[in-house]
């Protein structure tokens, strides 16, 4: 009787915490649920004196939240048009028109807030100081990296969209910071020039060429009294020069250049992982974008980079669960979940050769601070 009291007592346990658990889990959807409502709210608001249409004798315009919803939608999951229009009751020609539309003006509403260039010198620190303290690579401005968004090419271009990967493009060429937001993006170029090409004609190499970016004086390592200039890492696609870091050429590599192309590739690959979230959540990016106008196509993607970095700045809580890498207690790498799907993935490109003798030095100074007052005791067991 005692023992058959007991397991009903357990019984009752158990069925009250998963009671509560699943109280917990309802209260933590309707508080998701509220916060999506007021982050679309917000978004509604703030377009709507850019889109907004008057009703006619004829019929009511297609109202601000429609047009909003159909956006979001093509833009999380990629589906075609004409889904769409079975899915809202919208003619096909309809979401056509006003899904680029609707893209233009999120990015012209959250640009000057979510999607700027810091201009300062301040504001410039402050982002190398995200990369000394978050990933333990001093004077590091940004990461830059370029990616691939797959269209149909314009009649009449023939192969001048056709890329390496043997589908048509055009190149989304981004400065990622510390903390995964974009900072500046360069969308257009077309997908036949590398990514060294797009960044040798694009803004960005211009401000940097002719220092127009308000960038830091330069200044010394930290437990260093030997200054040294602010740099952008990247990878072996782009041109080393004092600006812009890139790894040591795969060649019979000493240890110390191992543990620098190390200590890059840890610093770098938040660019990698901003395209991977980007296109994990924006799922337009795993598709051929079906529209043939490529200033629209350069709409969509600007405003995909303007929600991401609203998002981030949001403190969405959902947004980034489980995508973007993280470390481990070794500081081993743990892949995020963007990096299981292939066509997320990265491609590399051949390593270019224009190594000025100076930036070789800066690359040298680099090297051997972290193999000496700059090493971090998990180097060593990373190569």
């Amino acid at each position: 009787m005692f023992r058959a009291a007991l397991e009903l007592s357990a019984i009752a346990v158990l069925l009250v915490e998963d009671i509560l658990k699943q109280q917990s889990l309802k209260k933590r959807k309707r508080r998701i649920r509220r916060n999506r409502t007021k982050w679309f709210h917000m978004l509604e608001e703030l377009i709507t004196p850019i889109i907004q249409r008057e009703n006619t004798n004829y019929r009511d315009c297609i109202s601000v939240g429609t047009r909003l919803m159909v956006t979001l939608r093509f833009l999380a999951t990629g589906e075609t048009f004409r889904s769409l229009s079975y899915q809202f009751r919208v003619g096909v020609s309809t979401i056509r028109q006003f899904v680029p539309e609707t893209c233009t003006a999120i990015y012209e509403v959250l640009k000057e807030k979510y999607l700027k260039c810091p201009d300062t010198v301040e504001e410039w620190q402050q982002v190398a100081d995200g990369f000394q303290a978050q990933w333990d690579f001093p004077n590091c401005l940004d990461a830059l990296d370029g990616k691939h968004i797959n269209i149909r090419p314009p009649p009449g271009t023939g192969s001048t969209y056709f890329n390496y990967k043997h589908t048509f493009s055009i190149v989304l060429m981004a400065l990622v910071d510390s903390n995964y937001k974009f900072l500046y993006v360069d969308v257009g170029c077309n997908g036949r020039i590398s990514d060294g090409g797009v960044f040798g004609g694009c803004s960005l190499q211009d401000a940097l060429e002719n220092r127009t970016f308000n960038i830091p004086a330069p200044a010394p390592f930290p437990a260093s009294d030997q200054a040294v200039c602010y740099h952008i890492v990247a990878d072996e696609a782009f041109p080393l020069k004092e600006y812009l870091m890139k790894p040591y050429p795969n060649r019979r590599l000493a240890v110390e250049q191992r543990i620098f192309n190390y200590r890059l590739s840890r610093a770098r690959r938040v660019v990698e992982n901003a395209f991977g979230i980007l296109a994990n959540r924006f799922r337009v990016f795993l598709t051929t974008i079906n529209i043939q106008d490529t200033a629209k196509v350069e709409a969509i993607v600007l405003a995909c980079c303007a929600l991401h970095n609203f998002l981030r700045t949001e403190n969405c809580s959902t947004y980034m669960v489980r995508v973007v890498d993280q470390e481990g207690p070794d500081h081993g790498t743990v892949p995020g979940s963007w990096r299981q799907d292939p066509d997320l993935r990265q491609a590399t490109l051949p390593p270019t050769t224009n190594n000025p003798a100076r930036a070789k030095h800066h690359r040298d100074e680099l090297c051997q601070y972290f193999n000496g007052i700059g090493a971090v005791p998990f180097q060593w067991d990373k190569i």
